[in-house]
């Protein structure tokens, strides 16, 4: 078992009241209570940290006053206190302590969780909390340890390295914060135990080898059998692996400038 180590990292332990609300989590279930993805449910409960992924409020200093946990999310989140009082959460960059400071204008220096448009980041930058249309809110790279590279500025668009390595075109005039999103070990993390993956709410799945064939594709056999199959296929027969699952038609084609490299082609990378 492996865990993050929170300690000198954190430093507060109660989140703040104005900023949190109760509510109730999907739990894999659709707006018709039907189940559309198995082996969710249970967990701890939790409480939701209202956090500024519009950052509308341009032009006004913000001090990062403490670095916080958030159980619905993989990075740290920090408390941001503006000049004019106002207070809202934000997801923190690595290497930002409480004290930093930070600003949303189109003249703000490049330092980290500093936010800024895309034309006024020069090539090489690695950003995140980026926007895919101008005021439409942070949308791409807020994930624990997950930071996208600016590799290109021309005829009003710029060209975003995603985390995928897909290279996608997107508005000059939005905006992104500089950095890298904070938390990068927790893709290490290990739960080393059943019990762990109960409390954050995933149930235990059965290998589909270790069923009948009545119940899978890969089921029965006498021992343990291969998948017996040409290829990869859910328990409903369903091609899995190696089949392209992206509409040729989907709105989003036009700003693809590579495509993500899967399978083989990502080894090495």
């Amino acid at each position: 078992m492996t865990n993050v180590t929170y300690r000198g990292v954190l430093t507060k332990s109660e989140p703040t009241k104005s900023l949190t609300h109760g509510f109730k989590r999907s739990v894999g279930r659709n707006n018709a209570g039907r189940i559309t993805m198995r082996h969710k449910g249970g967990g701890h409960k939790r409480l939701f940290r209202e956090i500024d992924f519009l950052y509308n409020k341009k032009e006004i200093p913000a001090k990062i006053t403490s670095v916080e946990y958030d159980p619905n999310r993989g990075a740290f989140i920090g408390l941001a206190v503006y000049k004019d009082g106002e207070k809202r959460y934000v997801i923190l960059p690595k290497s930002v302590v409480p004290g930093d400071t930070f600003i949303v204008s189109p003249n703000a220096p490049l330092m980290p969780s500093n936010r800024l448009p895309l034309k006024n980041i020069p090539v090489g930058t690695f950003v995140y909390n980026i926007e895919l249309k101008p005021m439409g809110g942070a949308k791409v790279a807020r994930g624990a340890g997950i930071f996208a590279q600016v590799v290109a500025n021309a005829d009003g668009q710029t060209n975003i390295k995603m985390p995928s390595t897909e290279v996608r075109k997107v508005n000059e005039n939005c905006y992104a914060c500089v950095g890298t999103v904070s938390n990068e070990e927790r893709h290490l993390e290990n739960y080393g135990k059943a019990g762990r993956s109960r409390w954050k709410g995933i149930r235990p799945r059965v290998r589909g080898s270790a069923m009948n064939p009545v119940d899978h594709p890969y089921g029965g056999g006498e021992g343990r059998q291969g998948r017996g199959t040409k290829r990869p296929k859910t328990m409903w027969g369903k091609v899995t692996g190696g089949r392209k699952t992206r509409s040729p038609k989907k709105y989003s084609n036009v700003f693809i400038v590579s495509r993500r490299k899967v399978g083989k082609n990502k080894k090495g990378n």
